[in-house]
């Protein structure tokens, strides 16, 4: 399922994660894993994940693609998006905020997870964190490329029932249409 990503709630979710770890920045890898972490969670407890990205199995574990595009890529040439306009990407492979994106596109539960998610593993090394995603039953070794994850493998290794994962797809997508209707407006 391809939902309309939430450049917004991505980049105030890494926001607060780096606002967490207390430096000003965070390994991108360390980053991205979670973000991972607490999107699956969101996912298995709500039934949507907080940033409506794509993610993939890659060598160092699960990704979350565009947030990695973000990251890996760097400012646009053109107009600065949301993420750009807040976070860099760094030369020693952290990304860092230069300005505070706020939190006003996140619930208070999805920042109280992100909290729970960084108590967890936020004081883990970037290595240590790798070796945490790798241990995800969703998570399969690409060796050297990469490999889907669909919500439905999450769900289905979250031990959701057939039934679940159905209800749980479905409204996904009648959501993801209205904000796809939205912001044609």
């Amino acid at each position: 399922m391809d939902m309309r990503f939430n450049e917004t709630k991505a980049t105030q979710a890494a926001a607060h994660l780096i606002k967490r770890h207390g430096q000003g920045f965070m390994s991108y890898m360390k980053l991205m894993k979670l973000l991972y972490f607490a999107d699956r969670e969101a996912l298995l407890r709500w039934g949507s994940p907080i940033t409506a990205d794509t993610f993939y199995s890659m060598d160092r574990g699960p990704v979350l693609s565009r947030v990695l595009d973000l990251v890996t890529e760097g400012p646009s040439p053109s107009e600065p998006q949301f993420w750009e306009q807040h976070l860099q990407p760094q030369a020693n492979h952290e990304v860092k905020m230069i300005a505070d994106p706020s939190n006003g596109d996140l619930s208070e539960v999805e920042e109280e997870l992100l909290d729970e998610v960084f108590n967890k593993f936020g004081r883990l090394s970037r290595w240590e964190i790798v070796e945490e995603a790798h241990k995800l039953p969703e998570w399969e070794d690409p060796r050297g490329s990469r490999i889907p994850i669909n919500y439905s493998d999450i769900l289905r290794h979250g031990n959701k029932t057939p039934a679940q994962i159905e209800a749980i797809l479905q409204n996904l997508q009648a959501s993801d249409h209205v904000h796809r209707v939205l912001a044609t407006r």
